[in-house]
C-alpha cells in the first residue's frame, strides 16, 4: 500500500465512485446530470470519472505504487552494485567416478572484469561528467495526470543507471566493465553424486558490477549407467546366476563390485530371487553441504 498521507481519502473517493457506479440507476444519473445529481442520490462528497471498473482497478494499482519506484526501487542508490548472475555447468561422470567422487579440470566462459578499464566501464584517461538528464542525481521525477490527480514517481535515471555520471565507454566492455572470458576450474566432486545432483560453487559465477558480489557456479551431474550394476539409492545391485546344484550344496562365486571382482559365498539352500548382502560395498552417503 502507498505510504503517502492523501492515499486513504483517495481510496475512499475510489471506493464511492465504484459504490455509485456499480448501481444502474446512480450511473444514470451520473450519466444524464453529472456529479451534482449523484450528490444529491448520496453516492458521496467526491466522483471520479471512471467508465467500467477496469478504470478503478488499474487506478489502486497505480495508488499503491506511487513514490514507491516499482522494481527498480526509488531511484537506487548512486553507483549501487550489481552482483554477478549465476553460470550453469553440466557434467558427465562414469559409474564409479560418482560413488567414489573426483576431481575435474573444466573450462567455463562467464564474465570477468575487464583488464583494460579495471571494471569502471570507462575509456582509460577520461573523465566522467555529470548527468545531463538528471543533474547528477541518479535519479528522475516521472509525473502522470490521472482522476484523482498528478501523480509522481521518482526512477533511476536510464541515462547514467542511477551513477549520476555519463562517460565514455570503454572499447573493450562497451561501458559495462565486464568481458567474457574462458577460464579452467578445478572442481571437487564429492563421493555419492548421481544424475540430478546439482553442486553449487560459491563465487565462480559471473563477476558483479560496481563492486558487486560474484555469481555461483552450478554444476549439474549426468551420470553414465555402468552395463552390469545398477543404482538403488546408496545401494547397488547385480544379478547372478548359478548352477541349480550349487544352490543347493552351496559355492563361492566372484562377483563384480566398484573395487573389482570380489568373492560372494553362496549359502547351501539358497532360494531363486534370494537377495545376498556385501557390507558397505555401496555408495557413501552424499555430503549436501555444497549443494
Amino acid at each position: 500500500m502507498s505510504r503517502d498521507v492523501g492515499a486513504e481519502q483517495k481510496f475512499k473517493d475510489i471506493s464511492n465512485s465504484y459504490e455509485g457506479l456499480s448501481d444502474d440507476e446512480k450511473r444514470s444519473l451520473y450519466d444524464r446530470y453529472g456529479e451534482a445529481a449523484i450528490k444529491g442520490a448520496g453516492m458521496g462528497a467526491s466522483v471520479c470519472d471512471f467508465r467500467n471498473s477496469f478504470d478503478i482497478f488499474e487506478s489502486l494499482f497505480d495508488m499503491g505504487n506511487m513514490n514507491m519506484g516499482g522494481r527498480g526501487g526509488m531511484g537506487g542508490s548512486r553507483n549501487r552494485a550489481v552482483d554477478g548472475q549465476d553460470e550453469y555447468y553440466n557434467l558427465v561422470l562414469t559409474f564409479n567416478k560418482a560413488v567414489f567422487g573426483v576431481v575435474k579440470e573444466i573450462e567455463v566462459t562467464r564474465l570477468e572484469s575487464c583488464d583494460t578499464c579495471n571494471g569502471s566501464g570507462a575509456k582509460p584517461r577520461t573523465k566522467a561528467t555529470k548527468c545531463n538528464t538528471c543533474g547528477g542525481q541518479g535519479q528522475v521525477v516521472s509525473s502522470a495526470r490521472t482522476p484523482l490527480g498528478v501523480f509522481q514517481q521518482v526512477m533511476t535515471c536510464n541515462t547514467c543507471g542511477g551513477a549520476g555520471e555519463t562517460f565514455v565507454p570503454c572499447n573493450i566492455c562497451s561501458g559495462d566493465g565486464r568481458v567474457r572470458k574462458t577460464k579452467r576450474i578445478s572442481l571437487k566432486v564429492p563421493s555419492g553424486v548421481d544424475s540430478g545432483s546439482r553442486l553449487r560453487f560459491r563465487t565462480e559465477g559471473n563477476v558483479g558490477r560496481r563492486g558487486g558480489s560474484p555469481g555461483d557456479l552450478f554444476v549439474m551431474i549426468e551420470v553414465i549407467p555402468d552395463p552390469v550394476l545398477k543404482r538403488d539409492d546408496t545401494n547397488i545391485l547385480y544379478t547372478c546366476k548359478i548352477l541349480y546344484v550349487d544352490a543347493i550344496l552351496g559355492t563361492t562365486i566372484k562377483v563384480p563390485t566398484v573395487d573389482g571382482m570380489m568373492d560372494l559365498k553362496i549359502p547351501g539352500g539358497t532360494q531363486p530371487n534370494t537377495t545376498l548382502v556385501m557390507a558397505k560395498k555401496g555408495v557413501p552417503v552424499l555430503n549436501k553441504s555444497n549443494m
